[in-house]
């Protein structure tokens, strides 16, 4: 090290030299076994998907990339197996949807005309994927249900058109071409509009604000794109279609041509299932086309034919005859006023059951989060040591019989434990990533809901709840689930404003004792988002002394420093390795207070060039302090937050409203106030928008409307039928006892505006049609009205003439949501290559998007009746009242 007269002094004789790991910062576990975690995050705008799938690929040859043959990597909270599932939930949910509308038009329409409807569907998704590809939108979750909800939507407009050209071929006697043109001609501008005012009611939803605008934004842009491309289809595809090969009567298949297409397609399918695994899917295809030609011509035309011509014809029969009953004297009156009455009846069962309230679905957690937080200052091994105890307990419940399946776990795929860095709550932490020491967390990663057997994840988490229930005094214990959406914050989320910081701790400090003692039921434990006892030692530097001797605040600083965290004093090189040399004082005098206030700072003085010595005691003082980990602002205001997760099985609406009725009585110090935040902050916002959104998308349907009937009446009784098909979206949540989630049931009320529009513009376009041609007819002159009862055989007529295209709109609507809405998942990719169609009811999407779909169905259901019988009904009132007006003027 250096030379002296007595001989050279060495580095060994001074210091204790050893090869040996840094001072450990973290501790990882996967499953209880020690673990090295290599953490990836997708860059935004990227594939998730296939970035995983590369890095699968990389680490499954180890030596390829230089490492031993006996380390055992494990890829843990893969990301993209979820979404991955999700995706194949939505598509086949796409399927199953397309299948069962088109089953249904050909009841309805025969199986030409169901094709020329069905064309709708693969042309309308390839035109919305050119349109979306080019705004800039990737294939997500958010896009395939809007191409979901869509599916029965898309085809309205290619029903209207096809029944129209059909109704005057079949009932007119019109040639196909002028049955096209004719057809065309009476309901392009009725269908224009109604596809625009369906746009309009998602309109407003672009205007979304935060997060859950950037999260939801896709779903109304998506859907837009999708109806205006069914439009296009509609007027220029489907009337080109219709106008050439349109035909009143069923084609027979003859036998020789189904052999020749058996022979041809059988064939080619049998040689593609000759030839291997990777053909094996289309090969089955080919096989099953022929099969359902076959079924087609003994069996199911059969009974379309009898559909069409027994089971249609009596029920326009019996319709024509309920209308023409329903609108004599003073029964549309009574329709309407009874109708009002099970609106009303709605709202007031709504108030003597209310159903719960959600912000987001409750789902079924992806994954489950201990989050494990000690008092900060706690070593490292404490709290390592304690996590280690969780880690064990959780792992005894994972080991209960209803959670495992022949000794393995029926619902856990990994469960990685982090202690210090990585281990913070991304709610409170603000995605610190630093040392933290006095934090572990424990992630418990779910497998595929498929793969579950039926086994509620939530159960899961509930059981973990009860398990670490009071077992570990002076740790704070949450067991959180993962959210479904943007990050809204916790549902009991009480910020306090005003006053000194040290008071406005106390305050909190109080809440929660005050809250603790009244035991609110569900909140699972009040935690405090700032720590006023952060433990430090505070050094006051004598600066008149240090002045004079020539010290400075940071060669003390520093000084200190190196003596308990070390500096690096260079590289050693070994073996092509290179080594820090790190230089710190040895572990007893490092936690020494004297050896370290004690040591010497040396230096050369400057004014006389001597050597200096002098200690750091005679330069300053010492004091044992705490102080806040941090100071928190919003909105420039200082601010604690007091904080709980609710407990598996309440609802969190439920248990924040005791919480406020608990605070309720609460005094407060002077110049303090508290409100509610986080998720609840968030729904009231959102709440408040959509509402506004709704408004907003009616006053835009009105304007439509008026412009398309040039009156205000027709408009009015459009609008009177979009309110009272709340009944049906309130009596299906009460009958049916689902949760009113604030997301998606307005989201679906919102879609149902929109949605019951297109049969209402339809009905009163054609009946003022059929009004006019009568008015035409009787040779009234203008500015004169027809008769009441010549009127009613129009409305009777009109309401004849569109009751299959309102029947099979909102059937096809219903249909194609169906899937979604129970949850029926059937994989027709491994159905057609493995022979196993994977069949399973629940899952991610139908939690998430089930109140949605459910929404649009009980409110489109009620919505048929209303447009069937009440609307003709309101029209014929309206009608009356005018007639009336007349004679009075």
């Amino acid at each position: 090290m250096v030379k002296t007269e007595k001989g050279p002094v060495y580095l060994g004789d001074l210091a204790d030299i050893s090869f040996q790991e840094k001072e450990k910062t973290s501790f990882a576990r996967s499953f209880g076994e020690k673990a090295v975690l290599l953490d990836v995050v997708k860059r935004g705008g990227k594939n998730l998907v296939q970035a995983s799938q590369e890095i699968k690929e990389i680490v499954s040859n180890l030596q390829e990339i230089g490492l031993p043959d006996d380390l055992d990597i494990e890829v843990s909270n893969d990301q993209s197996n979820m979404t991955l599932n999700q995706i194949s939930e939505l598509v086949n949910s796409i399927i199953f949807g397309v299948i069962l509308v088109v089953s249904v038009l050909m009841f309805f329409l025969g199986f030409r005309n169901a094709l020329f409807v069905g064309f709708a569907i693969p042309m309308s998704m390839f035109m919305s994927f050119m349109i979306l590809s080019f705004l800039g939108y990737t294939l997500n979750t958010m896009v395939l249900f809007g191409l979901v909800m869509g599916l029965g939507m898309l085809v309205d407009n290619g029903i209207v058109v096809v029944e129209n050209v059909y109704r005057l071929m079949e009932k007119e006697g019109l040639s196909r071409w002028e049955a096209a043109k004719t057809g065309i001609g009476e309901i392009a501008f009725p269908i224009i509009i109604s596809t625009a005012t369906t746009i309009a009611a998602f309109l407003p939803l672009g205007a979304w604000p935060g997060l859950m605008g950037e999260f939801m934004i896709y779903f109304p842009i998506t859907l837009s794109v999708v109806l205006g491309s069914s439009l296009v289809v509609a007027i220029f595809f489907n009337s080109m279609l219709v106008s050439q090969f349109m035909e009143i009567s069923e084609r027979e298949i003859s036998l020789k041509s189904l052999w020749r297409l058996t022979f041809a397609l059988g064939g080619l399918g049998i040689l593609l299932l000759l030839m291997g695994e990777k053909t094996r899917l289309l090969g089955n295809i080919l096989l099953v086309i022929p099969t359902l030609f076959w079924l087609y011509k003994y069996f199911i035309k059969k009974w379309a034919v009898s559909f069409q011509n027994t089971f249609l014809v009596r029920l326009e029969n019996g319709y024509r005859k309920f209308l023409s009953y329903a609108l004599g004297g003073a029964k549309p009156f009574l329709l309407l006023g009874g109708t009002f009455v099970l609106l009303f009846l709605s709202f007031a069962l709504m108030g003597i059951f209310p159903p719960k309230v959600e912000f987001f679905p409750n789902n079924e957690p992806q994954q489950i989060f201990v989050f494990i937080e000690y008092p900060e200052g706690t070593a490292i091994n404490k709290t390592n040591a304690t996590t280690r105890e969780i880690e064990r307990e959780i792992l005894s419940v994972m080991e209960h019989t209803e959670f495992t399946q022949n000794g393995e776990s029926l619902l856990v795929e990994s469960m990685v434990a982090q202690v210090g860095e990585g281990a913070g709550n991304p709610f409170v932490d603000n995605g610190n990533t630093n040392e933290l020491p006095h934090k572990g967390k424990i992630t418990l990663t779910m497998r595929e809901y498929k793969f579950r057997n039926g086994v509620s994840s939530e159960l899961l988490r509930e059981e973990i709840q009860r398990q670490l229930s009071g077992k570990f005094p002076g740790v704070a214990i949450s067991v959180e689930k993962d959210a479904k959406g943007p990050p809204a914050g916790y549902p009991v989320t009480i910020e306090i404003k005003g006053g000194g910081y040290l008071d406005m701790i106390q305050t909190a400090e109080a809440m929660k004792e005050f809250l603790n003692r009244t035991n609110v039921a569900g909140v699972e434990e009040l935690k405090i988002d700032v720590n006023k006892n952060k433990p430090g030692t505070q050094l006051q530097v004598d600066r008149q002394k240090a002045g004079e001797l020539g010290v400075s605040a940071s060669q003390v600083g520093q000084l200190l420093r190196t003596s308990l965290f070390g500096a690096k004093a260079g590289i050693f090189k070994k073996e092509g390795d290179d080594y820090d040399i790190n230089v710190r004082f040895n572990k007893e005098q490092r936690y020494d207070a004297n050896a370290l206030y004690n040591q010497n700072i040396i230096f050369r003085d400057q004014a006389t060039g001597r050597i200096k010595q002098i200690p750091i005691a005679a330069l300053i003082e010492k004091e044992n302090i705490t102080s806040f980990n941090a100071i928190k602002h919003k909105e420039l205001n200082r601010v604690v937050t007091l904080y709980s997760s609710v407990l598996a099985g309440y609802n969190a609406n439920a248990v924040v409203d005791q919480v406020k009725t608990t605070l309720a009585n609460y005094e407060m110090p002077d110049g303090m106030s508290y409100s509610f935040t986080g998720e609840i902050e968030e729904q009231e916002k959102n709440m408040a928008f959509l509402s506004n959104a709704l408004a907003a998308a009616l006053g835009l349907i009105l304007l439509l409307l008026v412009f398309q009937f040039n009156s205000i009446s027709k408009p009015l009784i459009i609008l009177l039928s979009i309110f009272l098909s709340f009944t049906g979206v309130f009596l299906g949540l009460i009958l049916f006892q689902m949760p009113f989630v604030i997301l998606m049931t307005m989201m679906g009320i919102i879609a149902l505006a929109g949605i019951v529009v297109n049969n209402g513009v339809v009905l009163l376009d054609y009946t003022q049609l059929l009004i006019d041609r009568k008015s035409h007819i009787e040779k009234v002159p203008e500015g004169k009205m027809l008769s009441m009862e010549l009127a009613k055989e129009a409305i009777v007529e009109g309401g004849t003439a569109r009751l299959r295209p309102v029947i099979l709109t909102a059937i096809t609507t219903v249909l194609g949501l169906i899937p979604l809405a129970i949850g029926l998942n059937i994989d027709f990719f491994t159905l057609f290559s493995e022979y196993d169609p994977n069949i399973y009811v629940g899952g991610d999407n139908v939690i998430f998007w089930g109140p949605l779909a459910w929404t649009v169905i009980f409110g489109l259901t009620f919505a048929t009746f209303l447009t069937l019988v009440i609307v003709p009904a309101t029209f014929s009132i309206v009608y009356s009242l005018k007639l009336w007006f007349k004679r009075l003027s």
